[in-house]
């Protein structure tokens, strides 16, 4: 009998330890609304399973009533509990919380959160957005023991219907330029929706124009949206309408804006630009009959005014207005135009805008800057001719594919003493030499003048009356050797207008040089004698200095005193020799018609005794005149002068 309950005892020991007896130890489940569940380990045909982690998910409102519908209005919390396989709460567990961010976003928005000493973790879940809308599913994991532990729980997302309110402008009514507040409230049923910010967005047609400016996005302010509006030129009425995004309907309020008034017309300018036209049957060669006027209203903040009427009235009845009246574009410009008469004068044209008057001011109004109506033609006493350099090195040698020998300037003026036009052309030519470029034998004129290249170069003889030119047709070119006569001409559309100058070719040797009017000596054996003076006195002498054909040596020539010998010399003046024109018993003469006599230049020379005190015995100098050109070419003239002593 003993034996008999000893193995009833065992077995009912083995039914225990194996779970037998039906039942499930390792779920858990969540209560009503809860909207989750976790699951442990089970029990099955004799088999124990050990228990596991839970995570248990549950949802409730902001009253803290159960509930998983998610709007917009209404955002939930979210409760993960983690049980550890002991069934007890697990504390400080890092409990992370996803879902579909299309419909529901949290805050945190790391969403993660910590479990607290009863092993709950919490997130608050809103709608992701006013129009969301559907069904979805919150999981949450951690990690207990090493072990990932999950738990899902699923809502629902309603669309949030929100409206907005009245639409306000304090105030309705705006000056020019001035400013207003708008205001509109953000509606959810019969109130304010202040759950979250929405961006509202403002917008009108003068803004879109630039003639306003306003904030385009507001976010909401406790359910309200507000931005200032500024008038910008507008002058009308105004609309401004607001909308969001999950708001099917906008709302619309109307400004009333007056226009800004006139301040002031404004001369812009002129075209042509330099502000001169030719006389009626004149124009041509980049000259114009008519002139362009170009005006501006604006308002007294300086901004263009549209619409407005502008009269014009020219000052003087020489010309005419082609257009009296007309009225500003957008950019408050308007344009007139005169044409010349026939008679050269200057005008100015009056711009005015009619009904503009106040009290005892009249009309507002304005004056372009003045207008010149000129020939623009040129005329011979206004024809000028220059030459840079006239005594330039090239009776022996070219400047041909190397730096020109000189420039020749030609200027031109009408007959009211203005500039003629860029582009008049001016034609050269020359019987000794070159002139002009490959591409043309002269120039057109920019600003009243222009300038062409002369350079040395074969022919150096002059043929009379080659090449014919409308100078030598009037006044036969000069036949002097080493002479280049240089004509340049243009038109006025009937008569030949002309000017002409002469260069001289220099040679590049001082081989007519005189002193006390008999030519010097230039064999070094035979020095020309300066006499003799005492040791204290100074010889001065002078040399007129020139070339093969008795013209002036290059110009830039250096002339000085070169081994001396027993003597001190001064600076030679002019130590170079100077530009110079042609001339003859009247002067300067840089046509050649009347140069005459020798054209060279005269230096000056002082030479003294290296013993102008104390002379011990008397002494004997020796040195030479060195005349030296830029290319090159050296003339040595040599001298003797004795020193006696007291």
């Amino acid at each position: 009998m003993h034996g008999v309950r000893l193995a009833t005892l065992l077995v009912a020991l083995l039914l225990s330890a194996c779970g037998g007896g039906g039942g499930s130890p390792g779920t858990v489940s969540g209560g009503s609304g809860s909207g989750g569940t976790g699951t442990g380990g089970t029990g099955t045909g004799g088999t124990t399973v050990p228990a596991s982690p839970t995570v248990t998910l549950a949802f409730t409102n902001s009253a803290g009533a159960v509930s998983n519908g998610l709007t917009g209005a209404t955002p939930l919390t979210v409760k993960a509990t983690v049980l550890g396989a002991d069934k007890k709460p697990v504390a400080n567990a890092i409990v992370t919380f996803a879902t579909d961010s299309a419909l529901g976003v949290f805050s945190p928005t790391a969403g993660t959160a910590l479990t607290d000493a009863n092993g709950v973790a919490s997130v608050t879940m809103r709608a992701a957005s006013l129009a969301a809308g559907g069904a979805g599913t919150v999981t949450a994991s951690t990690s207990v023991a090493g072990t990932t532990v999950t738990g899902t729980g699923n809502y629902s997302v309603g669309a949030t219907t929100l409206s907005f309110g009245t639409l306000s402008a304090t105030p309705s009514s705006l000056q020019a330029y001035g400013s207003t507040v708008l205001s509109v409230d953000l509606m959810s049923g019969s109130s304010k929706y202040t759950t979250q910010q929405v961006n509202v967005s403002f917008s009108s047609a003068c803004v879109t124009a630039g003639k306003a400016t306003l904030s385009a996005t507001v976010p909401t302010n406790n359910g309200t949206a507000q931005t200032v509006y500024r008038d910008k030129g507008c002058a009308n009425n105004d609309t401004i309408t607001v909308s969001a995004d999950g708001v099917t309907s906008s709302a619309t309020t109307t400004l009333s804006i007056a226009p800004p008034a006139a301040a002031s017309v404004q001369f812009v300018g002129a075209t042509p630009v330099n502000q001169s036209i030719v006389i009626r049957g004149q124009g041509g060669n980049g000259r114009t009959e008519t002139a362009t006027l170009t005006f501006k209203v604006v308002d007294s903040f300086g901004n263009p005014l549209a619409g407005k009427q502008v009269n014009f009235t020219p000052s003087t009845s020489l010309v005419t207005v082609n257009k009296a009246s007309d009225t500003t574009d957008a950019s408050g410009s308007v344009i007139t135009t005169v044409n010349s008469g026939t008679t050269p004068t200057s005008f100015r044209v009056q711009a005015t805008l009619p009904g503009t008057a106040s009290g005892s001011a009249g009309d507002i109004s304005t004056q372009s800057d003045s207008i010149v109506v000129t020939t623009g033609l040129p005329v011979q006493r206004a024809f000028s001719i220059g030459t840079e350099k006239f005594n330039v090195e090239g009776w022996n040698v070219n400047t041909a594919g190397t730096t020109p020998a000189t420039h020749i300037t030609v200027s031109l003026g009408d007959a009211f003493g203005n500039l003629v036009p860029d582009g008049t052309p001016i034609v050269f030519q020359t019987n000794l030499g070159a002139v002009g470029t490959s591409s043309s034998g002269g120039c057109n004129t920019v600003n009243g003048s222009c300038s062409v290249d002369y350079r040395a170069q074969a022919p150096r003889t002059a043929t009379p009356g080659q090449p014919a030119t409308a100078c030598n047709a009037a006044t036969p070119d000069s036949t002097r050797a080493g002479l280049a006569t240089i004509c340049a001409s243009t038109s006025d559309g009937t008569n030949t207008l002309f000017a002409k100058t002469s260069v001289f070719l220099s040679g590049s040797n001082a081989v007519n040089t005189f002193m006390n009017g008999g030519l010097v000596s230039f064999n070094a054996t035979a020095p020309n004698d300066l006499g003799t003076i005492g040791s204290s006195a100074t010889k001065v002498f002078q040399l007129q200095i020139n070339d093969v054909n008795f013209n002036p040596m290059p110009a830039d020539t250096r002339v000085e005193i070169t081994s001396m010998l027993n003597g001190t010399a001064a600076a030679v003046v002019p130590a170079t020799v100077p530009n110079i024109a042609p001339h003859g018993s009247g002067g300067d003469d840089a046509s050649g018609n009347t140069l005459s006599g020798n054209q060279g230049t005269t230096h000056t020379f002082s030479i003294s005794s290296t013993q102008p005190t104390d002379c011990k015995n008397a002494t004997q100098a020796s040195f030479n005149v060195t005349v030296a050109t830029p290319l090159g070419s050296v003339t040595n003239i040599p001298f003797k002068l004795s020193f006696t002593c007291p």
